[in-house]
């Protein structure tokens, strides 16, 4: 566990945006990682939004169903566009494993001051977001407040622009964060699996060799803080089964003493009667 904290904490760290802003005005790596774990669990209120045709709606109309919710702001210049491209692919490629109309998307403005519906349906537009029930809106800044409070994201405004966690945020279909995902080059595999979690409530791998070098794979992809990207670390999975062998071993050696103990003692009569 703390292996993995570590790396959640680089992918954290690594995944905010500093826009040439000085050491005081960044987001602490510490401080935005425990405030966006510590959503995982969180019931999302039934915030009224206002999407890029102009149409209000709520978060309530997602019950029942997973929902992917990504955080932008349509002035970014550097990380949103990129994340967005990635998103595109990733749920193209979801889509396909688990079906076209088994989650919804909703990408959110949390720049509410500035960012309207006409600025949001212009970025989708240049981002070629246009998969099917894949939302981008806006509210106003008390709903996107309340909204960023239970997603748990971060962000400050520095000069030129925010700093900010890029986090894609995997809410169950009971209305709850389950999982985020980081950076602007996530792993296809780790949102993927995620996502079906999220959709089928279970580990969903099937139980064959392929399946299970899948999961093992998903269970050991970390960020790695030196070069800025995911990785594949089998360190966690060596340990289990170093772990699990011991316990093995451990267990036939009690069997074994346990088997001794329960021969029976050989009588004075069938030893005298065996030396004759």
């Amino acid at each position: 566990m703390a292996i993995l904290t570590r790396a959640r904490i680089a992918a954290v760290a690594l995944a905010l945006l500093s826009f040439g802003a000085s050491a005081q005005e960044r987001l602490d790596p510490q401080s935005a990682f425990a405030k966006s774990e510590g959503a995982i669990g969180r019931k999302l209120g039934p915030y009224e939004l206002t999407d890029s045709t102009g149409a209000r709606f709520s978060l309530s109309q997602y019950a029942g169903r997973p929902l992917v919710v990504s955080l932008i702001y349509t002035a970014c210049a550097s990380v949103c566009p990129p994340t967005t491209q990635h998103l595109r692919k990733a749920i193209d490629e979801a889509r396909r494993s688990i079906g076209a109309d088994r989650f919804s998307v909703l990408t959110v403005s949390f720049d509410a001051k500035h960012d309207t519906p006409a600025r949001m349906a212009a970025f989708r537009r240049m981002q070629d977001a246009e998969a099917e029930d894949w939302r981008f809106a806006t509210g106003d800044p008390a709903t996107i407040s309340a909204l960023l409070q239970d997603l748990g994201f971060s962000y400050a405004n520095i000069a030129g622009g925010f700093d900010h966690v890029t986090q894609t945020t995997v809410v169950g279909s009971d209305g709850k964060v389950y999982r985020h995902v980081y950076g602007d080059d996530f792993p296809l595999p780790v949102f993927i699996e995620t996502v079906k979690e999220a959709v089928y409530g279970i580990v969903t791998s099937s139980f064959t060799i392929q399946g299970l070098a899948d999961r093992i794979r998903f269970l050991c992809t970390v960020y790695d803080a030196n070069v800025g990207h995911y990785r594949t670390s089998y360190a966690i999975f060596i340990g289990i089964t170093v772990g699990a062998l011991s316990l093995l071993l451990s267990g036939w050696v009690v069997a074994a003493a346990w088997k001794g103990s329960r021969r029976p003692a050989q009588t004075p009569t069938e030893t005298t009667g065996a030396s004759t």
